[in-house]
């Protein structure tokens, strides 16, 4: 039987969003599920800020399955321009094709004009090939990387689901797609980009859940296993460690932990696999010499 693809008018409450995230593995609490069905229902852009590896990018690729639409992904980072995420012109191909022009005897100035400035020769990055996909969800990844620079043009692109090429005229989107925005705040992004998004703030997940989400992710791990993964976690986010652990890194560790035949947290074998879970040497050292891997009390 073919599954019915779903799409954001079909969605009738945060609770069905909810179930349909959980089929596909991911766990969102109310409040995430709330702003996410309203992002999609109201047709806005969904901002998400909170600590890195909390599943903020993950619930872009779920919406992405859920909703059976392609995931374009723009990764973010310090230089980002116009022509990176929004369009270029494949120069080298329009140089041939003046080539081709010349050789035929083709001397018309408005013409070969006309002819190099084609949409054949257009190269659309993240932002037009999302405006010219339907449906799909675009994913701005880690927008705090970025240059405040980009913001702006980001918020051009935003505000009209549309981009103004002036060899073409303006592109504009005729199903604007699913917008989900990321930030670790590493800095702060400026309140008008902001106004125009659905805010939510992603904690990391509380100890029922973090165990939940391991069992569900991975079958293979035991009940025990990952409920002493979480309140190791737990601690360790709570140590003031440069780098705190989030859910990904929990997945990793209890990954780790079973490809090594673990079915419980053994203190020796927890600090040999570390490095699946702190990734900054020292968080290592604080971790070891204050003895956070001791064997967890139930």
């Amino acid at each position: 039987m073919l599954r019915r693809t779903i799409t954001a008018s079909d969605l009738e409450s945060p609770g069905q969003l909810a179930e349909l995230l959980d089929r596909e593995a991911y766990l969102a609490g109310e409040g995430l599920a709330t702003a996410a069905f309203l992002a999609l229902r109201m047709g806005r852009p969904l901002f998400l800020e909170g600590e890195a590896g909390v599943g903020k990018t993950e619930l872009a690729r779920t919406l992405a399955v859920v909703l059976d639409a392609p995931l374009i992904r723009l990764q973010c980072y310090e230089g980002l321009d116009g022509p990176q995420v929004l369009y270029d012109w494949d120069f080298a191909r329009q140089l041939l094709h003046l080539k081709a022009a010349e050789a035929g005897g083709v001397t018309d100035a408005a013409r070969l004009e006309g002819e190099v400035y084609d949409r054949r020769f257009l190269i659309a990055r993240p932002l037009l090939r999302a405006l010219e996909t339907r449906p799909c969800v675009l994913l701005i990844d880690e927008i705090d990387r970025a240059d405040v620079e980009f913001e702006a043009i980001l918020l051009e692109v935003l505000s009209d689901f549309a981009i103004s090429i002036p060899e073409l005229g303006t592109i504009r989107a005729q199903e604007p797609p699913v917008v989900v925005l990321t930030s670790n705040r590493t800095r702060e992004v400026h309140d008008a980009l902001k106004r125009r998004c659905l805010y939510h703030w992603l904690e990391h997940p509380s100890f029922e859940q973090e165990v939940a989400i391991l069992l569900r992710r991975l079958p293979g791990c035991s009940e025990t296993l990952a409920e002493q993964v979480a309140k190791a976690a737990g601690r360790l986010r709570e140590a003031g460690l440069v780098k705190p652990p989030g859910i990904a890194e929990s997945l990793d560790w209890t990954e780790a932990l079973l490809t090594l035949g673990a079915r419980e947290l053994d203190p020796g074998l927890a600090a040999a696999t570390l490095g699946a879970l702190l990734k900054h040497r020292e968080d290592h050292e604080t971790v070891l010499a204050n003895g956070f891997l001791g064997e967890p009390r139930g």
